[in-house]
């Protein structure tokens, strides 16, 4: 392939990724908002008018900045790659580190990150203060937030710099097979992830309490026994010190398994409703969800390396992306393959929020066989109501981007099992 063709490729690939995305957002803005005037009729003894035109109201504002994001985003990426702006970045670097080394490489990705989340950050800023506030969910302070910003950056430093200078290592040491052992090494950090973050990192974030309600308490290690379900402990998560929004999981292997309830979660639903809930999250367990999911994951990351191997012995994968052949070393190659990755990913999309509706449909019947099916479609509506999430997407949109079925259809599921 020349250069020229890969970047009329590239390009179309962006820009049809982006016209999807655009359209697919505006049409869940005018589906949302034609049906901002009526609760569906099967929520309409539990979910208020009020609620539902906040909900949809929320679910456009949110559409609307994802709208700006994807435009700018895609800007981003193009001034990056056919831009010249990743060449620009690989000169400056030249001129204080030497070419090819691994200093220069870890430099080059980490000044892209730096890069990209300066992009990023007024988008998040404004959905933190600006949407989450004015809709009553955010309750992060300045100082909190800026706290976190610091703990983040500082984890970044401490393990994602190691981390990059380690698969660069690997890439430029292990000859042709590089991408294998880089796969093996990337396997081993994530399972090492799931064992230190409940213990080491999340602390840094939230506080953990043990359960104290013990009517509660009693009633979830009964459900846990009859689940098979072997935990480390039950907490409570001081959520409520930056969201409003409510949730529980689980989260760790083996002996490092925690059950995790945010204090709104327990604060709006009663404890039959809160045992419903959990049993839907032990649903994944039985169901081997998370293994699955990180399999695929282990598997598409295999091939997607590999596919990077073999494109980095082609001139025109970098000539085409605006990189000239002197700067066509391991850390370009991997910037280039992220950038453009996305573009031609975004197809597989609707099938993996597929698979993910299907594994939430398998948890909902499986808690529907531990507790009563009532209680989580009463849970549901609840959290439907109380996070704001609309009850009526737009069934394309839907198809897309939601890893969870939608609302009418889940809570008609569990009520015809009750």
């Amino acid at each position: 392939m020349s250069p020229y063709a890969f970047s009329i490729l590239f390009l179309a690939a962006v820009t049809l990724t982006l016209l999807a995305r655009l359209a697919l957002m505006l049409r869940q803005i005018r589906h949302v908002q034609a049906r901002r005037d009526a609760v569906p009729p099967p929520f309409a003894e539990s979910i208020s008018l009020e609620s539902h035109r906040k909900a949809a109201d929320y679910t456009a504002a949110r559409m609307k900045l994802g709208v700006a994001d994807a435009a700018i985003g895609t800007a981003y990426v193009l001034l990056l790659t056919l831009g010249g702006g990743l060449q620009a970045i690989h000169d400056v670097l030249a001129g204080i580190l030497e070419p090819g080394t691994l200093a220069h490489g870890v430099a080059l990705l980490a000044a892209l990150g730096i890069i990209g989340w300066a992009v990023e950050f007024p988008f998040a800023l404004y959905r933190t203060f600006g949407i989450e506030k004015r809709f009553g969910f955010n309750r992060m302070t300045p100082a909190l937030y800026a706290a976190d910003l610091a703990r983040e950056t500082l984890l970044a430093a401490l393990i994602g710099l190691p981390v990059l200078a380690a698969v660069l290592w690997l890439m430029g040491a292990m000859g042709e097979r590089w991408w294998l052992w880089v796969w093996l090494f990337w396997l081993g950090f994530n399972l090492l992830a799931q064992f230190i973050w409940p213990t080491f990192i999340a602390p840094l974030f939230n506080k953990f309490t043990p359960l104290a309600d013990e009517a509660l308490k009693a009633r979830v290690e009964g459900l846990l026994a009859r689940c098979g379900f072997r935990s480390r402990g039950l907490f409570v998560m001081d959520g409520s010190r930056r969201s409003a929004h409510g949730n529980a999981y689980f989260t760790g292997f083996g002996a490092a398994k925690r059950i995790v309830f945010f204090d709104t979660l327990l604060d709006k639903l009663q404890p039959e409703e809160v045992e419903a809930v959990l049993a839907h999250e032990l649903g994944h367990f039985h169901h081997r969800h998370i293994w699955k999911r990180l399999a695929a994951v282990a598997a598409a990351s295999l091939g997607m390396l590999w596919l990077l191997g073999w494109l980095m012995g082609q001139t025109w994968f970098f000539a085409g992306l605006g990189v000239a052949p002197a700067a066509a070393g391991t850390a370009v190659a991997l910037a280039l393959f992220a950038l453009a990755l996305p573009a031609f990913t975004f197809p597989l999309a609707p099938l993996m929020s597929h698979w993910s509706r299907v594994h939430e449909f398998e948890a909902d019947a499986y808690a529907a066989q531990q507790t009563r099916a009532a209680d989580l479609a009463q849970a549901l509506v609840k959290l439907y109501r109380d996070n704001a999430s609309t009850l009526t997407p737009d069934p394309l949109y839907s198809r897309f981007f939601d890893s969870h079925p939608p609302a009418a259809l889940r809570v008609a599921r569990l009520r015809s099992t009750s």
